[in-house]
C-alpha cells in the first residue's frame, strides 16, 4: 500500500475563491507522480489558527507527509510557522534550512522564508513557500529523504 501525503495550501485569496491554487497541485502532481496516495490539496485561509487545525486534520488521516505551501514569509498574514510550531513535536532543521537554501539561489526573496519542518503524530511536516517553482523545488528535495523518513518514523534503523 502506498504511503499517504497531504498538502495544505495555505492563501486568503485561494480560500476565499478569488484566486485559483497554483502551488498545491504542483505538490500533489509530484507526490502522486513519487508514489504516494495523495488527495486534491486542501485550501485553508492565512492564520496561525486556521494552519494549526488543518495540520491536527491532515495528522489525524495518518500520513507520512504534510507539506504546505503559503504563509511563510514576512507579510503580518504570514503565519504558517507559527500555526506549524503549535503542531511540531520535533523540529528538523536541516529541511528547512536545505529548502531557504534552494530558495535563495533560484530567488533572493528566498532568504526570508520562515518555512518550518519537523515531526508531528507520526508524519513529516514540512513548510514550502508559496510560488509554483518553489513548490516544485521543495518537494523535489523532500522526496530525496522520503524513504529514508519512512523507514526512520517507522522504527527502521538508519541505513
Amino acid at each position: 500500500m502506498p504511503h499517504r501525503a497531504v498538502v495544505i495550501t495555505v492563501s486568503d485569496r485561494a480560500a476565499a475563491g478569488t484566486r485559483a491554487d497554483a502551488s498545491g497541485p504542483v505538490a500533489v502532481e509530484a507526490l502522486r507522480r513519487a508514489g504516494f496516495a495523495c488527495d486534491d490539496a486542501v485550501v485553508v485561509p492565512d492564520g496561525a489558527d486556521s494552519v494549526e487545525a488543518a495540520l491536527r486534520d491532515a495528522l489525524a488521516a495518518r500520513p507520512l507527509l504534510v507539506l504546505t505551501s503559503g504563509g511563510t514569509g514576512i507579510a503580518p498574514s504570514d503565519q504558517t510557522p507559527e500555526g506549524t510550531d503549535r503542531v511540531l513535536e520535533r523540529p528538523v532543521p536541516g529541511i528547512a534550512e536545505e529548502l531557504r537554501r534552494i530558495g535563495a539561489a533560484a530567488a533572493p526573496g528566498g532568504l526570508l522564508s520562515r518555512g518550518l519542518a519537523g515531526v508531528a503524530g507520526g508524519a513529516l511536516v514540512v513548510n514550502l513557500p508559496g510560488s509554483p517553482g518553489g513548490v516544485a523545488d521543495g518537494v523535489e528535495a523532500v522526496l530525496r529523504v522520503a524513504d529514508h523518513v519512512a523507514s526512520q518514523l517507522g522504527g527502521g534503523d538508519h541505513r
